[in-house]
């Protein structure tokens, strides 16, 4: 740990090491002021921002005591809203001599989070690794190994997998496998390879968030946002799917087998939702009809047959 930034701190707060502070651009500071020095820190006076430039700068931040909920989320985004490109960052990494509180890494595209104690659940987008460090558990991101691979990593879960894909034209993509029972937010978030992630079990929030390229299938029910801001690539949901599914959804395909809640298409922009049944959207969404490259693609993604292919609707900007 070089270069390390420490807070030694005396009580759980949330939104540490948060690339968006607690997205600031829906509070403007109201909630979260990044240049406000982080409470319970005993002999520091760093702020939320100081820890954030620290980790982009490729120095690692250690936590002595217990993080609350969110820490590191979108860690290792370029964010747009702060003038950058939107693209993964090298960074640095995140020691927490204590316990991690729920959503952990969502939305996080690179570096490592390193964690001495528990990790609550919902995590985000992250999986564990066998740890190069003693005395912690070891952290990456998905979308991280989906773009990268695991290199000379391995998964401390042995239902975990990942395949690397040789990228011919049969669709032999990049393959992650998560059968680990974990419940997880943002899987795949801002995913740009061609590649594929199988979940057997559930997951929670914003599945596929600004993802543009690759395939999700979700072998249970999914939570709230399913789908919000896909930007390409596909998601399916092989059960159910809370409020809010496709809500700004940009482009790409998000495909949902089971019963969905309301409020799905909400600000829908782009791309196609299919459903089995007939839902509420809000306009200026509305049903339409679907194309034969849509059921040829209903048949390819579900291992279907066009019969059943044909009991789909489909919803969008039509």
């Amino acid at each position: 740990m070089t270069d390390l930034l420490t807070l030694d701190m005396s009580a759980q707060v949330d939104c540490l090491c948060d690339f968006t502070y607690n997205f600031y651009w829906q509070h403007k500071g109201s909630e979260l002021d990044p240049d406000k020095p982080v409470e319970g820190q005993v002999g520091t006076h760093f702020t939320y921002r100081d820890l954030v430039e620290h980790l982009i700068s490729g120095k690692d931040v250690r936590i002595k005591g217990d993080a609350g909920s969110r820490l590191a989320s979108s860690l290792g985004v370029d964010l747009k809203y702060f003038g950058g490109s939107g693209r993964a960052l090298e960074v640095g990494s995140i020691f927490v001599d204590g316990d991690a509180g729920t959503r952990m890494g969502i939305s996080m595209v690179s570096g490592r989070i390193y964690v001495s104690g528990s990790v609550a659940q919902p995590m985000g987008n992250v999986v564990e690794v066998v740890p190069d460090r003693d005395g912690y558990r070891c952290f990456r991101s998905i979308t991280d190994i989906l773009h990268n691979g695991l290199g000379d990593d391995e998964f401390t879960d042995t239902g975990n997998s990942f395949r690397e894909g040789n990228g011919n034209e049969n669709g032999d993509v990049p393959c992650m496998v998560l059968a680990d029972g974990v419940v997880r937010d943002t899987v795949g978030a801002r995913c740009e390879r061609d590649a594929r992630v199988v979940v057997r079990g559930d997951v929670s929030l914003s599945t596929g968030i600004l993802m543009r390229k690759g395939t999700i299938i979700i072998e249970g029910d999914a939570g709230m946002n399913t789908g919000t801001l896909l930007s390409g690539g596909t998601v399916v949901v092989q059960g159910g799917a809370g409020e809010f599914a496709a809500a700004d959804m940009r482009a790409g395909t998000l495909i949902i087998t089971g019963k969905s809640s309301g409020y799905m298409c909400a600000n829908m922009r782009g791309g196609a939702v299919f459903v089995k049944r007939d839902v509420k959207v809000i306009p200026p969404t509305r049903q339409c009809q679907p194309s034969d490259s849509d059921l040829k693609l209903l048949v390819d993604v579900l291992d279907t047959n066009r019969m059943d292919a044909m009991g789909y609707r489909k919803y969008g900007i039509c």
